[in-house]
């Protein structure tokens, strides 16, 4: 074993090694809060050393929705929705540990159930007791774990070209080339990582995500990878646990009691809108909607129309 994983090691050190002019340093918190800070920007801490940025708005008097944004994404994903439902709802968006602006301290490990309690901590720091969850790509897994833990607080659940599904239909599920698991999944492999800029990657995974390529500006790619470079991020997206601690079911999707609404893009790269369907029959009840033209960030790419499906839903829930 140890044999057969040196030279596969000594192949990724000699890949590295033309790209030493891309080391690249880690940018301040400070830096980052100016640059990419909102008027909306709150932050508390749930534990000592975690500071957690989030952003709170829209109508006070309106149903709260909680928003969890996907895979190296922040809460800024969130701002085309939040735009348009924020005359009639109150809108609360998380930044995870190793995302956006929350601050984490050195050693800090994100695991799926922990960000799930982050979710709670959130909730009862903003004073809510019930609120509709929405969740994007790793967001949803998230939401679904919290759906399945702590379903007494939830109105209802949104999932947006959700993780999550464990693939009872015997498909292999969907994940990076075996290069960057060897890459990520040993200490060695990690440390290489963190040197590069995140540039380096961010252009052409985000021209994936969006579909559209003209949406994936200069100034996105820069709030991309500017935010992955705080203090402590690379590390943690390197080594967080986005899966289940215990292994779920579809019978625990059938579990699921509260109205849920599923969306996916049907050209969704990165996650096959089969999940999407998998998900909304497996939940009782739940309504699915999928944008023929849609990439993985519906919500982005297509707010109008995504925004109106998510009205629709919200308008069918019953009053609080």
């Amino acid at each position: 074993m140890r044999r057969s994983f040196l030279p596969a090691l000594a192949a990724i050190f000699l890949a590295a090694a033309p790209l030493g002019a891309c080391v690249t340093r880690e940018i301040p918190f400070a830096e980052l809060n100016t640059r990419y800070g909102l008027p909306a920007s709150h932050r508390f801490e749930p534990q000592p050393g975690l500071i957690v940025h989030y952003t709170d708005e829209g109508n006070p008097a309106g149903r709260t929705l909680i928003l969890v944004h996907g895979f190296a994404a922040s809460v800024h994903a969130w701002r085309p929705w939040i735009e348009r439902l924020a005359a009639d709802y109150r809108l609360i968006a998380i930044d995870l540990p190793g995302h956006g602006l929350t601050e984490a301290p050195k050693g800090y490990r994100a695991t799926l159930e922990g960000n799930a309690g982050l979710i709670d901590s959130l909730a009862d720091h903003a004073h809510v007791s019930r609120f509709v969850l929405a969740g994007h790509s790793m967001g949803g897994a998230v939401s679904l774990g919290y759906a399945m833990s702590r379903p007494e607080r939830l109105d209802a659940l949104v999932l947006v070209d959700s993780a999550g599904w464990p693939g009872e239909d015997g498909r292999k599920s969907s994940g990076p080339p075996a290069f960057v698991q060897l890459l990520i999944n040993n200490p060695v492999g990690r440390t290489i990582a963190k040197w590069f800029d995140p540039r380096l990657f961010a252009g052409g995974g985000l021209k994936s995500a969006y579909l559209d390529e003209t949406m994936v500006t200069d100034a996105v790619v820069d709030r991309y990878a500017e935010l992955a470079l705080a203090p402590g991020h690379r590390e943690i997206l390197l080594t967080q646990q986005s899966r289940p601690a215990k292994r779920v079911t579809g019978d625990d999707f059938r579990k699921i009691a509260m109205p849920t609404l599923v969306l996916a893009g049907e050209k969704d790269k990165l996650i096959p809108t089969e999940d999407a369907r998998a998900i909304a029959a497996a939940i009782p009840g739940a309504r699915i909607v999928t944008f023929p033209e849609g990439g993985h960030l519906p919500m982005e790419q297509l707010p109008d129309q995504s925004a109106k499906d998510l009205r629709d839903f919200l308008k069918s829930l019953p009053p609080r």
